[in-house]
């Protein structure tokens, strides 16, 4: 917006110094032409009439004007010679402006160009005695000294210009940005609402209008922030109050099961139990990602191979008995240490590896690895199962999203979901990509502590 409203100011100055500076400098062209004529008619006028009085005394009077003129301006002085007068200064060459003066009495003038003018200034004026013709003088002006002062004129006037429309510029940006100024901060506030930050607001400044604006865009703010609030509120509230029923429920079809007899009720009761497991994973996972939109904890310093080995340690037991390997790569020393919430690197390993160890193929390996990254430190998780398109990795972080596994198990569609809000929320960033060989390659990247890990 500023930009345009710059262009627009530059345009609208533009336009008016055109208007005003293009004419003023034709009409100062034009004076110096008609000047410039007017000094050059006077001085042939005087030529004339010593030309055409008829005594001797004029005549050498007119040798030495010509002279002394000729001497201070450079240019040529031309006589045709009387009856009476002969002076020692070239005659004009026969043209059609000799002819008209010396047989029709005019005077003529050629600036020898239709555009502005030429090289030369031509005037040939007649020599009259008693009314009669007797000669002719004509004066060759050279234009360059005029040439040069029109340039000057041209020239000020566009260094004006141009000097007028720098400033303008400056004065233009100043005022654009003013005025713009609680527009940037308005659309500022809007980013950050973009963000999930619904805590920001806008200053109510500047015109009526967009205080207006940004009062109603903070109580919009403010009415979000209160929904969303009540709402996390309510999904972890009704996450945990379900929790008990369904750990209940669960024991009682597992006791129901231990006494039936009948193979076909029992194939009944074993799917109604895998039922309440799978609602019972989306409940842990809702309660899960209610938790970490609340933002409960401040990140502090922690060593992330130490919370990598010992979440490791929790699934190789479950890795091991499908044959699955987890490798742990990386160099050990210096222990990096991450900037991270308590409890969230627990969420994010856990929801990672559940992930990578269901669509992990039976006697494959789940790569984990630990590297710098400049100003983070990077955590990879790699899998050998089938990957994802990049349709599927579009969704992926969605919430209630589900992917294609290998054990049969379904999962709540809330691990990466949760994963990516806890990561977000610790200041990294999360990205899936292409296995270099096959699979899944999670990419965490977490911003790294100025205190080594222990």
């Amino acid at each position: 917006m500023i930009r345009q409203l710059l262009r627009s100011y530059i345009l609208l100055v533009a336009v008016a110094i055109l208007l005003f500076t293009v004419p003023v400098a034709f009409t100062l062209t034009t004076q110096l032409r008609d000047d410039t004529e007017a000094s050059v008619k006077r001085e042939a006028t005087a030529m004339a009439l010593l030309l055409g009085n008829t005594n001797a005394s004029s005549c050498r009077a007119l040798e030495e004007l010509a002279r002394a003129y000729e001497q201070g301006t450079h240019d040529r002085v031309e006589v045709a010679p009387t009856d009476t007068c002969v002076p020692d200064i070239p005659a004009p060459a026969p043209d059609a402006a000799l002819t008209q003066a010396l047989k029709g009495g005019s005077p003529t003038t050629n600036w020898g160009s239709d555009f502005i003018w030429g090289r030369d200034l031509v005037i040939t004026l007649p020599a009259k005695a008693h009314s009669r013709i007797t000669g002719a003088v004509r004066i060759i002006y050279s234009t360059e000294t005029l040439t040069h002062r029109l340039w000057t004129i041209w020239a000020f006037r566009a260094g004006l210009a141009v000097a007028v429309l720098g400033v303008a510029a400056l004065i233009g940006t100043a005022v654009a940005r003013r005025l713009t100024r609680p527009l940037r901060q308005l659309n500022e506030t809007a980013k950050k609402f973009s963000d999930g930050d619904l805590t920001a607001r806008s200053p109510v400044e500047g015109p009526h209008e967009t205080q207006t604006l940004a009062h109603t865009l903070n109580q919009a703010g403010e009415r979000l922030d209160k929904l969303i609030a009540s709402q996390r509120i309510f999904v972890a509230d009704a996450s945990h109050q379900l929790r008990t029923p369904l750990t209940a429920l669960r024991l009682s079809l597992d006791n129901i099961a231990d006494g039936i007899n009948n193979e076909y009720v029992r194939e009944d009761v074993e799917q109604a139990t895998a039922e309440v497991v799978r609602i019972s994973r989306l409940v842990n996972g809702l309660l899960a990602l209610a938790r970490a939109e609340a933002k409960v904890a401040a990140a502090e310093p922690l060593s992330l191979m130490d919370i990598v080995e010992q979440r490791l340690s929790v699934w190789r037991p479950a890795a091991d008995e499908r044959g699955v390997t987890i490798a742990l790569k990386g160099s050990t020393e210096g222990q990096p240490a991450v900037l991270a919430s308590p409890g969230h690197l627990d969420q994010v390993l856990d929801n990672v590896l559940s992930n990578a160890l269901e669509v992990s193929p039976d006697g494959s390996t789940i790569t984990v690895r630990i590297d710098p990254n400049g100003p983070g430190v990077s955590l990879s998780i790699l899998d050998e199962g089938p990957g994802m398109s990049e349709a599927e990795k579009s969704r992926a972080f969605d919430r209630f999203w589900r992917g294609q596994g290998l054990t049969g198990r379904s999962g709540s569609g809330l691990g990466l979901a949760v994963v990516r809000q806890l990561v977000t929320d610790d200041g990294g960033t999360v990205t899936l990509q292409d296995a270099p060989s096959s699979g899944l390659w999670v990419l965490i990247t977490l911003p790294a502590s100025s205190r080594s890990g222990g």
